[in-house]
């Protein structure tokens, strides 16, 4: 199919009936893309994921930020994980491949973006979300999510939902940028909670701040008390 993604031929369930017959041989293409992914990853150690729009600019003061907090990161001792993408993303790895570190970048099959950044030293492309998304919660230590769209809502409100409901270890969630963040939180704390549907606690897994080092410093905190990866059920 022209113009389609793998996951969009997967989820399709309209039309003839060749999926009964082409489904069941997917299965062993996802499963060589968690094979790839846990056999290259396995031993990265302490990582951080960055999160953010791949719309952002390079002169953007948000791909600045990206690139100043992986690069402190990388500093510190910690590899860096994004989408591998452009924006915000290819900020993140960008600094963190000019401190000397493991830039990770895990790119996806979409039809409207070109391959992994330059920056990154450490590269896997899937085709299936779901895939990619578990490698981001195995082997991150935390996430720092700047200003972006859907896809980055998609992996925050992912991350929030396997912390609260004990699927993975707790580990810090830092909202970078509080202008654009603030107003989710404050719906969080107002709408949200005050109509029953999610705990006073809950809002406790989110950390804002406009600060590098404060972001930097809540990533090292935890990697002291990480024992490795987090291991999804």
């Amino acid at each position: 199919m022209v113009g389609t993604t793998t996951d969009q031929r997967l989820l399709e369930s309209r039309g003839p009936s060749d999926w009964v017959h082409t489904d069941p041989w997917r299965v062993l293409r996802i499963q060589s893309e968690f094979v790839e992914g846990f056999g290259t990853l396995a031993e990265l150690g302490p990582a951080v994921s960055i999160f953010g729009s791949a719309r952002t600019e390079v002169d953007s003061p948000m791909y600045k930020s990206a690139r100043e907090l992986a690069w402190a990161l990388a500093d510190a001792g910690l590899a860096v994980i994004t989408g591998g993408g452009p924006g915000v993303m290819e900020g993140a790895n960008r600094g963190a491949a000019e401190a000397g570190g493991i830039s990770v970048g895990l790119g996806i099959e979409l039809p409207f973006e070109t391959g992994i950044n330059e920056y990154v030293n450490l590269g896997i492309n899937f085709r299936y979300f779901f895939a990619r998304k578990t490698m981001f919660l195995k082997y991150s230590q935390g996430f720092i999510v700047l200003p972006g769209g859907f896809g980055t809502f998609d992996e925050l409100f992912e991350a929030l939902t396997l912390v609260q409901t004990r699927k993975v270890t707790s580990f810090p969630v830092v909202l970078f940028g509080r202008e654009y963040w603030q107003g989710l939180v404050d719906w969080l704390s107002g709408s949200v909670l005050s109509g029953g549907n999610i705990s006073a606690g809950d809002i406790d897994m989110l950390q804002l701040t406009d600060d590098v080092d404060e972001a930097v410093s809540i990533m090292l905190s935890n990697r002291d008390r990480a024992s490795g990866p987090k291991r999804p059920e």
